[in-house]
């Protein structure tokens, strides 16, 4: 049996290619397992998508090119480092022990060919955007956790966690200074359940992960690939319950900024 056995019925993820500078992406929003490495795995299901980022290819929805990712991200992280990539050790894993029986090496080499493939995707993808228009915006979507100590215990304070997390880390923050500032003041100008959105820069998170750092090492004068963290205000995160009504609110944050992102991105140099 192959750990790829079941890729017409779960595909690894879907491409809609249109013709713009702005592409959306939910790598993590994946859930399916392969077979044969759901019955190595310790964690369930429920386990499992309490970190995983449910629902992040809505937000995507408005977007002309979407890449969304159905693949869990226990089963290969492909915002991780090849080396980190595969989740062996709970320290790796938010202190879960993800396994009863750990991968093989066969297994690990085909999942890193997995990631190796997304990846020469994503530059394919990238590459002709940038033939056809010279620059591009990759919004890189991701969700967290803001409840971690229970589900009737106390939420992360706002401060610390605010409902829209820009991570910038790893981008040229003065050349592409135009295009964050006006895209953060167009989300603050929307609303979720009746209230502004809290959109801060580089708080819960930096911007760290693999793809925008890739994005910005193999395209560093045309691509600006931001990070874009949504505190999981749209869903209980220990049930996996939505909430619709919030999904909407924020894919149709996303989806007003568009227009923004793409007058910004024409007063590129």
């Amino acid at each position: 049996m192959d750990i790829f056995d079941n890729l017409a019925t779960d595909p690894l993820w879907t491409l809609k290619f249109g013709a713009s500078p702005l592409i959306g992406t939910a790598i993590h929003h994946g859930h399916a397992i392969s077979p044969l490495l759901e019955k190595q795995m310790a964690l369930n299901a429920a386990d499992r998508l309490r970190e995983e980022d449910p629902f992040t290819a809505h937000f995507i929805a408005g977007m002309p090119t979407q890449i969304v990712v159905h693949r869990s991200r226990f089963e290969i992280d492909l915002n991780r480092s090849p080396e980190s990539a595969v989740y062996l050790n709970p320290e790796q894993a938010w202190g879960l022990e993800v396994w009863h029986e750990k991968p093989d090496r066969n297994a690990i080499a085909d999942l890193l060919r997995q990631h190796a493939s997304y990846y020469g995707l994503l530059h394919h993808v990238l590459t002709q955007t940038e033939i056809q228009f010279g620059k591009f915006i990759v919004l890189d979507i991701h969700s967290y956790n803001h409840r971690r100590d229970g589900a009737d215990s106390p939420p992360t304070d706002q401060s610390g966690a605010p409902d829209i997390n820009i991570g910038t880390f790893s981008m040229d923050r003065e050349r592409w200074a135009h295009v964050i500032e006006p895209f953060m003041a167009s989300l603050r100008a929307s609303r979720v359940k009746g209230c502004y959105i809290d959109v801060r820069e580089n708080i819960a998170f930096q911007g760290k992960g693999e793809q925008t750092r890739f994005i910005h090492e193999h395209f560093p004068y045309s691509g600006c690939a931001i990070a874009v963290e949504m505190k999981k205000i749209f869903m209980d995160e220990w049930t996996g319950k939505p909430d619709h009504a919030a999904i909407k609110e924020l894919r149709d944050a996303i989806t007003a900024s568009l227009p923004v992102l793409k007058t910004a991105l024409e007063g590129t140099a």
